[in-house]
């Protein structure tokens, strides 16, 4: 029996930082809303909130290696911690400009990336610290990064509604200063998690030969290059969908704040049944035939069900369902990762990984706020909504993905079981995830 504090340790922080992403995803958008009534504006929040996240993540492997996965995450959450709370403090002092605004998201941004990162690449060495199986330590990591999600984007609905978008960013600052302090008292004893020996000299030469280290070993493996690709449009227009889409068509069609938690919520609660539904059986099954039926399902449908009907039933029903799909993606998505990168690259590759998987979310909050402004929201909806459609078929039309069910037996990170653990999956905000996870 092993040690399995540290694994609880960064489940519990990683909960509590996956509900406040969630009042961020709702408080914010809603925050622009009543303080600008322009979903242009949204969008330009959404782009300067999500670009420094692909910026962190472009650079920022080496850099967690060397300082270490356990500070990384501390100081990282103490920063956004910082950077969340200024917003409403500087509202209520009244000295908030616009600017302020896209500089501070910008900074929470950067500054959530490499501790988000640290605490996903750790999840093979906690398992094994722990005496637990990789595939059921992965299942645990995504199924309580989805229930957080849901009782989080629930909270953010009713709070906002009753004391402001300007109180919930406050609590949300909180959950950062929580998951600090849940890493920095629980993850110990850990030796990955601490800084590495260098392999070389710090300098800017051997810094770039181990990033490129991460960019080479994802762009040498076709499998991950082909889900890198999909997940990035997948991202980008979730990103759309969650910072301007949803809010416009819950302010103009449905009950406002509060029916963005609850639509919200129910994906979130849809994701935790299919993450665990995935672990209980659905491992049993061809993981490319689970992961093509449900991709095509799990994205598509709510932009159209949207678009056409302006009732909350109907996409509620959508949602649930589709965060159903979604959540049996990431299990699968993650596994196969951590099959097919050695625990030496795991840093550097999860950096590339976030890098290109979100790549397109800072210019998909941006398209859909023009698209609003340009085409009405209903055009917006059904144009993105295409693009989410045409990523999906991807596993149907590209070969690397035959080989989604392969183990491969030269570097896996644990010895390999018959099942897989976002989705993103990105999937994520708190946009996303530090990893190729699709989904909301």
């Amino acid at each position: 029996m092993g040690n399995r504090t540290p694994l609880a340790a960064t489940l519990a922080a990683n909960s509590i930082s996956t509900a406040g992403t969630s009042l961020t995803l709702i408080g914010v958008p809603w925050f622009v809303l009543e303080t600008t009534g322009s979903a242009g504006r949204a969008g330009v929040v959404a782009f300067c909130a999500t670009l420094p996240i692909v910026v962190a993540a472009l650079i920022g492997g080496p850099v967690i290696d060397r300082f270490g996965r356990r500070r990384t995450a501390i100081v990282s959450d103490a920063v956004c911690a910082a950077a969340i709370a200024a917003i409403p403090l500087l509202h209520f002092a009244g000295v908030l400009d616009f600017w302020m605004l896209c500089a501070l998201m910008a900074l929470n941004g950067f500054s959530h990336t490499p501790g988000n990162t640290a605490r996903y690449v750790l999840v093979p060495d906690l398992a094994e610290h722990a005496g637990t199986t990789l595939p059921r330590a992965a299942s645990l990591f995504d199924a309580v990064s989805r229930g957080a999600r849901m009782v989080g984007a629930a909270l953010a609905g009713i709070l906002i509604a009753f004391v402001g978008a300007e109180t919930v960013l406050l609590l949300d600052a909180a959950t950062f200063g929580m998951s600090a302090l849940l890493i920095a008292a629980g993850v110990r004893g850990v030796p990955a998690a601490e800084p590495r020996k260098a392999e070389a000299p710090v300098s800017l030469r051997a810094y770039g030969t181990e990033l490129r280290e991460g960019y080479a070993h994802v762009l040498g493996n076709r499998l991950l290059l082909a889900v890198v690709v999909m997940v990035m449009f997948m991202n980008g227009t979730d990103q759309g969908w969650n910072a301007v889409l949803l809010p416009v068509h819950a302010e103009g069609e449905l009950s406002g704040a509060p029916a963005i938690g609850l639509l919200t919520a129910l994906f979130g609660a849809g994701g935790l049944t299919g993450a665990l539904l995935y672990g209980a059986v659905g491992y049993r099954f061809s993981r490319r035939a689970v992961f093509t039926v449900c991709v095509l399902l799990c994205g598509a449908p709510r932009f159209l069900v949207a678009a056409v009907t302006g009732t909350t039933l109907p996409l509620a029903v959508t949602m649930l369902l589709g965060g159903i799909a979604g959540g049996v993606l990431n299990p699968i998505l993650t596994t196969v990762v951590y099959e097919r990168v050695p625990d030496r690259l795991r840093s550097r590759v999860s950096g590339a990984l976030t890098a290109g998987s979100e790549f397109a979310m800072p210019v998909g909050g941006l398209a859909a706020g023009l698209l609003v402004e340009g085409a009405g929201a209903t055009g917006a909806l059904l144009a993105m909504g295409g693009v989410y459609f045409l990523a999906t078929l991807s596993p149907l039309v590209f070969p690397s993905w035959r080989t989604l069910d392969d183990v491969p037996g030269a570097e896996p990170v644990r010895k390999p079981v018959p099942q897989a653990e976002v989705p993103a999956p990105a999937p994520v905000s708190r946009s996303a995830p530090s990893r190729p996870t699709p989904g909301p």
